[in-house]
């Protein structure tokens, strides 16, 4: 009896850990055959929530469009992260090392870290894994059904809890590359 029961249990656990590891291969083949992604977002940072769509290319681009009325638009070249009110014409320059941005746009990065991480089951729906890395926290979700990003949570460079929910998501388009060149101060 008693050896039917470790026996069973020894079963339970190696097939749990297959499960996982199939999971994060699954969700590792995904990020590698992704180019560049289109999406729109929602964004709150702390309790302000801003929505809008941005586009991702990888390694280490980005632009977003924020809908509100400032027309917000975030830019990075794959070294620098522009911030520009369009409305006010107030511009910020920082360095992409400088943000977390650096390494969610890194999809080499992210592979890795999910190879050497372990992944979290959120209320049987998320999948998600944690990252840290130079004094970044980087939490990115998943669904568990489609194994699709989903978002991830931050903090920016003011120390405020960034959440961002992405969805409407669409992989390998043709894209105009001129979106990454940052926008000139007026």
């Amino acid at each position: 009896m008693f050896k039917r029961l470790l026996l069973t249990i020894f079963f339970l656990l190696i097939y749990f850990k297959s499960s996982e590891s199939s999971e994060k291969q699954n969700i590792i083949n995904y990020l590698d055959e992704i180019d560049n992604l289109t999406f729109n977002f929602k964004q709150t940072i702390d309790e302000k929530t801003e929505k809008g769509n941005c586009t991702i290319e990888y390694p280490k681009k980005i632009y977003c469009l924020y809908d509100n009325r400032n027309k917000k638009i975030i830019v990075s070249n794959g070294k620098s992260l522009a911030i520009k009110n369009q409305a006010s014409n107030q511009y910020y320059l920082y360095s992409l090392k400088k943000t977390p941005l650096e390494l969610l746009l890194d999809k080499k990065f992210l592979i890795q870290e999910i190879k050497n991480s372990k992944s979290r089951i959120i209320d049987n729906k998320y999948i998600n894994f944690k990252i840290v890395k130079n004094n970044n926290e980087i939490n990115i979700f998943f669904d568990k059904k489609n194994l699709n990003l989903l978002g991830w949570q931050t903090e920016d460079i003011y120390q405020n809890l960034v959440i961002t929910y992405i969805y409407k998501i669409r992989y390998n388009q043709m894209i105009d590359k001129k979106i990454f060149k940052l926008p000139k101060r007026n």
